[in-house]
C-alpha cells in the first residue's frame, strides 16, 4: 500500500486547493491560479480568473456561459481518455456522469495513478457521459451524500410519484424546484423517458443552460419559457431554481404545488425547511452504497475524501482497510445540488 507522503510529494492541498506539483497545475481550485483543470462547470468547481483552463469542450462552454466570455485566459479543450503530458505527469478526463461534460481527472507520475473524481454519480442519465471506474492508486472521492441514511431511491419511482400528483391535484400547478445546470435537464429527460410529452415550462434563469444541452444534441422537448404561457398552468409542470419556489414569482400559477428534485429530499427536515409538498429524492451524486462501490470498483489501496460528510466516508473505509483521510478543503459547497 503506498503511503500517505509518498503521494504528498508530488499532489497536495494548499491555500488554492488540491495542486499537483510535478504538473504545475491545480484541480478544481478555490482561487486564480495560472493553471486550472476543471473536473465541471458547477460554480464551486469552476471558479474564474484562472490564466489557463485544461476542461472538456462543453465544461469550457458551460463556464463561458454561466461566467462570461473573459472568464479565464486560454482555455485548451481535452476529449474523454485522450493522454496529454503536463510538466512531468501525464494526465486525461474520463467521464464522471455528473453533469453534462463533467469529468475526473487521471493523472500518472513515476508510476503512481491519482484518480481526482470532481463530483460523480453512478445511475443512468441521457443528459451526459456515464461514470468510467479507473483502476488507481489513490481516489480523490466527494462525500456530499457520504452517511448511510442517504439511499437514494430509483429515479423512475420518483417521477411516478410526479406522475400521479399531476393526476390527484390536476387544477394545481406543479412548480418543481431545480439546480439550474444538470438537473434541470435531467429531470426533462427523465420526464421524457417515461412518455411525458407535454411541455415543460422553464424558469428564465433555467432558459440558457438548458438551451446549450439541445445544441450538442440533447433532444428534451417542448421546454417553453413561463414568460411565454398562456393563463395560469393548471396541471403543467414548471421548473424553476429553488430559490423561486414561494416566492412572488410563483403567484401567476394555479395554486402552485412545491416540489423540488434534490438528494437532500431524503431528510424531513429539509423538506419541511423548504415547505415542499412533493419532494423527489433524485439526485446527481453517489448515494452511500455507491460512494463505497465507487472506491471498491478503482481499486485504490489509499482514499481521500473531500467536501461533503468525509469522517464517516474516512471510518468506514478504514474499517475495510483502505487508508483513507479527510482533506477538508473549503469552499465547496454542497448544498445546491
Amino acid at each position: 500500500m503506498t503511503s500517505f507522503s509518498s503521494f504528498q510529494s508530488w499532489l497536495r492541498p494548499d491555500q488554492n486547493g488540491l495542486y499537483c506539483e510535478p504538473g504545475g497545475f491545480y484541480v478544481d481550485p478555490l482561487r486564480p491560479v495560472d493553471r486550472a483543470v476543471i473536473t465541471h462547470g458547477h460554480s464551486d468547481h469552476a471558479r474564474p480568473g484562472h490564466a489557463a483552463v485544461l476542461a472538456t469542450v462543453d465544461t469550457l462552454a458551460i463556464m463561458r456561459l454561466r461566467l462570461g466570455s473573459g472568464c479565464f485566459g486560454q482555455g485548451q479543450a481535452l476529449s474523454y481518455n485522450e493522454a496529454l503530458r503536463l510538466g512531468d505527469v501525464s494526465i486525461r478526463l474520463v467521464p464522471a456522469g455528473h453533469i453534462l461534460g463533467s469529468a475526473q481527472v487521471v493523472i500518472e507520475h513515476r508510476g503512481q495513478r491519482a484518480v481526482i473524481s470532481g463530483d460523480y454519480k453512478r445511475r443512468a442519465d441521457p443528459t451526459c457521459a456515464p461514470f468510467e471506474p479507473v483502476s488507481c492508486d489513490l481516489f480523490v472521492t466527494e462525500a456530499t451524500f457520504g452517511l448511510p441514511v442517504y439511499r437514494h431511491e430509483p429515479d423512475q419511482g420518483e417521477v411516478a410519484k410526479l406522475f400521479t400528483s399531476l393526476a390527484d391535484f390536476p387544477g394545481r400547478t406543479h412548480q418543481i424546484g431545480v439546480y439550474g445546470l444538470g438537473k434541470c435537464q435531467r429531470l426533462i429527460a427523465l420526464l421524457r423517458q417515461q412518455g411525458y410529452d407535454r411541455p415543460v415550462y422553464l424558469h428564465g434563469a433555467l432558459r440558457a443552460v438548458t438551451d446549450y444541452y439541445v445544441s450538442r444534441g440533447i433532444d428534451l422537448g417542448p421546454a417553453p419559457a413561463v414568460a411565454d404561457a398562456p393563463g395560469k398552468l393548471a396541471g403543467e409542470i414548471v421548473l424553476s431554481p429553488p430559490s423561486a419556489l414561494g416566492d412572488r414569482w410563483s403567484r401567476r400559477f394555479s395554486d402552485p404545488l412545491a416540489g423540488f428534485a434534490s438528494g437532500w429530499m431524503r431528510i424531513r427536515g429539509r423538506v419541511r425547511q423548504r415547505g415542499v409538498e412533493l419532494p423527489l429524492i433524485i439526485s446527481d451524486h453517489a448515494d452511500w452504497p455507491e460512494l463505497l462501490a465507487t472506491v471498491g470498483d478503482t481499486g485504490a489501496g489509499e482514499v481521500w475524501v473531500t467536501h461533503g460528510r468525509e469522517d464517516a466516508l474516512v471510518h468506514e473505509l478504514a474499517k475495510r482497510g483502505i487508508a483513507a483521510r479527510a482533506l477538508r478543503l473549503v469552499g465547496r459547497e454542497d448544498d445546491a445540488e
